[in-house]
């Protein structure tokens, strides 16, 4: 894994095998990002029976301290995106990660991509929610090192939703990344 750094932004790029993912930031209404958003509401849809579109906005992430990212295969494809915004202070929040899972570790470099621009831009703390249906994100966020907590906003009484947090630091985000 390889880090490049440029104010707060910072490109990562994973090499797996003989797949490589690059993350930048990236402008939320280029057709990639609305392919891969468009993705990611049918995937939920499928999974939940809502696509996850009522507590997201594109304008949100025109706030400042809110950062939108694709991930691009070694063909320089859009295949994953993510993004930051504030949530609380120093706490940011994650909204539309999806990855297409076409190559290994696109989560993985997605998330390390956003924890840390997330540290760079001064957030201590990244929470998220998703469905408690969705497994596949619950355990991989799980074994990020987020933790379950109160449900928050928006999600309050909402027996479907789990939220998570995760407290950041240099040492930790560097020390726990992996290529899995």
């Amino acid at each position: 894994m390889h880090f490049a750094s440029s104010a707060f932004i910072l490109t990562v790029v994973i090499r797996k095998g003989m797949s490589m993912i690059t993350v930048e930031k990236a402008d939320p209404r280029s057709a990639a990002s609305q392919l891969l958003i468009s993705k990611l509401s049918a995937e939920l849809a499928a999974i939940t029976g809502d696509d996850g579109k009522s507590n997201f906005t594109m304008d949100s992430l025109e706030e400042e301290r809110s950062l939108w990212v694709l991930a691009r295969n070694h063909r320089g494809e859009a295949v994953g995106c993510g993004a930051i915004r504030p949530l609380a202070g120093d706490i940011a929040e994650l909204k539309r990660m999806f990855s297409d899972r076409s190559v290994p570790a696109i989560g993985n470099a997605l998330l390390s991509f956003l924890e840390k621009s997330a540290l760079n831009m001064g957030y201590s703390q990244i929470w998220l929610e998703t469905r408690s249906v969705n497994r596949k994100a619950v355990n991989f966020y799980q074994r990020k090192g987020y933790e379950r907590i109160e449900n928050y906003g928006p999600y309050i009484n909402r027996q479907d939703a789990v939220c998570f947090a995760k407290i950041l630091s240099k040492n930790a985000i560097f020390s726990g990344i992996k290529t899995d």
